[in-house]
């Protein structure tokens, strides 16, 4: 983890949900489960910036379950693995939105590296079992997360996608951040306002009128 963050969070690292949280990891693993992402991507997230580059925050979940696929930042997979059915809205609604051309990969490494901060709520999961890893600790972890980009000097933009990016993302201080919110783009639910909620446009808006570079949402391939 960069020392910006470590020296942000790292009263967190001492506190007890952390050690019981590794605890749980090391049995995981003792137990001869697979778990996504590897643990040197736990934090991949922050490692792509600086909590003071950070200019978007998307909050997803969790990590996906399936091999070769998760790698520590949200809605992305890394490689030339199929595009998942949400990534694939997203990428739809950012080209109607701003004509961006849908990439040909799925992965959102680029994004990270300029300014969006990809942040799950939880940042484990086990091969095969969708939110396995809930209500072991990361949760707690990553509302300080948010809590420290929320206190940061630096006006910032949050996607919440979502009743549980929202519920999540509820202490955002809208006075001082961009807080924009519409339903998660699962297939289940994007056309019920997530497809046309035109959110990268606003954004990139919001932060040209707060004096901050807009984010430069085309993936190369």
């Amino acid at each position: 983890m960069r020392p910006e963050w470590r020296s942000l969070l790292g009263s967190e690292f001492e506190q007890p949900y952390m050690s019981q949280l590794s605890a749980f990891l090391r049995a995981e693993k003792a137990a001869g489960k697979t778990i996504y992402p590897p643990g040197g991507q736990f934090f991949a997230a922050l490692d792509a910036i600086p909590p003071e580059a950070v200019k978007v925050v998307v909050l997803g979940q969790d990590p996906y379950h399936g091999p070769g696929q998760a790698h520590g930042l949200s809605f992305s997979v890394q490689g030339r693995q199929r595009i998942p059915p949400s990534l694939q809205n997203i990428f739809r609604e950012l080209y109607d939105d701003m004509g961006i051309p849908v990439p040909p990969h799925g992965d959102l490494s680029q994004w990270a590296e300029r300014g969006v901060l990809l942040l799950n709520s939880v940042l484990s999961v086990e091969h095969g079992v969708a939110g396995s890893h809930q209500g072991q600790g990361w949760e707690r972890f990553t509302d300080a997360v948010i809590a420290a980009v929320n206190g940061g000097e630096s006006p910032v933009v949050f996607l919440l996608w979502g009743a549980h990016a929202q519920k999540k993302g509820a202490a955002v201080d809208c006075a001082r951040h961009c807080v924009l919110t519409a339903p998660h783009p699962s297939p289940l639910s994007a056309h019920r306002g997530f497809l046309g909620c035109r959110h990268f446009s606003q954004a990139n808006a919001f932060l040209e009128a707060n004096q901050r570079q807009p984010v430069d949402w085309s993936l190369s391939s």
